[in-house]
């Protein structure tokens, strides 16, 4: 099996730096000198396998915890990258959470309450499927906060996530960058399918109409929340297999720089052999 191609730098948010996602692609442009085939067949599965044997690690280190957060309009393909990227994780070592409205009671906290008890605890990758971005991208462009609110919020993220970082979690973000056209395609395919039409709601067609108030909102939220600690990456998410195989690269890239270590075992287990 080949070796796992390394993280394309060009899709990272530098601090400081505005992403213009209008100018970034959504298809090719990150880097991915590949095919499908190539990436389907070969690559993709070397960095899934990458994936298994340092998250078997991470887990029986039991000392730290990383974060995959993956943000983007609908269709953008986050379910379908969970699938194709964390596939092979053993369940135990995962936890993923998908963040939709609010409840009464979630309301009647701070907006990162709910947040916080989904991270991932020692020992785990955990994923977001859209995150606490919501409260500051979605929830903008539809009038639920106002600019004040907004302009805390960030700060409350920037805080919040170096936090976790201090405390032993790895942030991983990745922005699912969408182009318009594909998004059409991609919602038409769920209506004419008879068993994904259940996914679509009239509300898609709403948020399409301000696709350009979101894309505002996008560039703001990914400007100001792009840390050290905490960087953005904007990932072209036009081509599926690209998509998936630049933010398993992004995750291997992260288990490789935590290292994570497999504990001695105890000296007492030492010459044990198991009777028959």
């Amino acid at each position: 099996m080949p070796d796992a191609p390394a993280v394309p730098a060009s899709v990272r948010v530098n601090p400081g730096e505005p992403p213009l996602l209008a100018e970034r692609p959504t298809a090719d442009g990150a880097g991915v000198e590949t095919d499908k085939a190539k990436a389907n067949d070969s690559l993709l599965p070397a960095l899934r396998d990458e994936i298994v044997r340092l998250q078997q690690r991470l887990y029986a280190e039991d000392a730290r915890s990383v974060l995959l957060v993956l943000q983007g309009t609908d269709t953008s393909g986050k379910d379908g990258t969970i699938r194709h990227v964390l596939g092979g994780v053993t369940p135990s070592g995962t936890k993923v959470a998908a963040f939709k409205a609010p409840s009464t009671s979630e309301l009647a906290h701070d907006p990162l309450w709910r947040v916080h008890a989904e991270c991932p605890e020692r020992g785990k990758i955990g994923v977001f499927n859209r995150s606490h971005y919501e409260d500051v991208m979605a929830a903008r462009v539809r009038g639920l906060v106002d600019e004040a609110t907004v302009r805390r919020r960030f700060r409350h993220i920037n805080e919040f996530e170096r936090m976790l970082v201090e405390e032993g979690t790895t942030v991983v973000k990745c922005f699912l960058h969408l182009s318009r056209d594909e998004q059409r395609e991609r919602l038409q395919a769920r209506l004419d399918d008879p068993e994904r039409r259940w996914k679509f709601r009239l509300g898609d067609l709403e948020d399409r109409e301000r696709w350009d108030d979101f894309q505002l909102a996008y560039e703001e939220a990914v400007r100001e929340t792009s840390t050290g600690w905490a960087p953005w990456h904007v990932v072209p998410a036009d081509r599926k297999w690209q998509r998936n195989l630049v933010v398993a690269q992004l995750l291997r890239a992260a288990l490789q720089a935590m290292d994570p270590q497999v504990p001695a075992a105890a000296e007492e287990t030492q010459g044990v052999v198991i009777p028959p």
